[in-house]
């Protein structure tokens, strides 16, 4: 897993709702100043006002902008240039080239979220200036004029889950961070748990949140357990005294298992 700073619980915040800010960020690890598709087109002016005005922790704080090239991008920079904040999620990124120059100076969080997007996803992570990717499911299937991202029983349609697979490769081949897409279903905090702990699991820095009583789930499901710590710490310890391929708890272990458990104490903030 490629470390994303800010990571692991992320929550998206309305521009337009400043009085909800230092809440958003008290309950999350960052929290993601929305001037795109939470603001109505009335709203975003009094946004960017709102923007300028916010008093958060630059290292913690994302700013949500407008698709690059569009006039409601342009004004976005102009407030953004006002402010301490560094850090932009780009929606809707497509363009490499366009990406690059239009955000040079920022750390780059290109939000992954049409087929054009997912299917530049190499280029896009292999820019200086992007630090991590993020993919978008609803927006996705809508690109591609479907009707919904997800099956009856819950699942990803595949074509979402390919999407999905496809933005994290092309994040870690990059050596940049990937952040799993949010979870819709507000109250089912189980089933956000457990499609968090699957993203942690397969390599996902962080996850995205709608909603404030998002970020525990996700933080749960990123912090390993008592056991899986202690199996990690054992397993490493005796590989210690082993030359190369060695035999524990009756599994064949090697590199990568050994990279795994400390992985496995690195998400937990421990050492071996």
């Amino acid at each position: 897993m490629t470390t994303f700073p800010m990571g692991p619980a992320l929550l998206f915040c309305p521009g337009d709702r400043a009085d909800r800010f230092a809440k958003a960020a008290d309950r999350a690890d960052a929290v993601i100043l929305d001037l795109e598709d939470a603001v109505a087109p009335e709203d975003k002016d009094a946004a960017r006002a709102n923007l300028r005005a916010a008093a958060l922790d630059p290292g913690r704080t994302i700013v949500r902008v407008n698709p690059v090239g569009t006039a409601d991008f342009q004004a976005d920079l102009q407030a953004l240039a006002a402010t301490p904040f560094r850090t932009v999620m780009a929606a809707k990124a497509e363009d490499p080239e366009a990406l690059a120059a239009a955000l040079a100076g920022y750390d780059v969080v290109a939000l992954l979220e049409t087929a054009a997007g997912v299917v530049r996803a190499a280029e896009i992570a292999r820019l200086e200036n992007v630090t991590a990717l993020m993919w978008g499911a609803e927006d996705l299937i809508a690109s591609l004029g479907g009707e919904s991202s997800r099956d009856a029983s819950g699942r990803y349609r595949h074509v979402a889950a390919t999407a999905r697979s496809t933005v994290l490769l092309a994040a870690g081949a990059a050596g940049k961070g990937a952040i799993d897409a949010i979870y819709g279903n507000i109250p089912d905090l189980a089933g956000l748990e457990a499609e968090a702990a699957d993203a942690a699991a397969s390599g996902f820095a962080a996850k995205a949140c709608i909603h404030p009583s998002q970020a525990a789930a996700v933080r749960a499901a990123y912090a390993p357990g008592e056991e899986a710590v202690a199996y990690a710490r054992e397993l490493l310890a005796e590989a210690s005294g082993q030359g190369g391929v060695f035999r524990f708890r009756g599994e064949m272990i090697d590199g990568p298992l050994l990279r795994q458990a400390e992985q496995t104490l690195r998400r937990a903030g421990v050492s071996a």
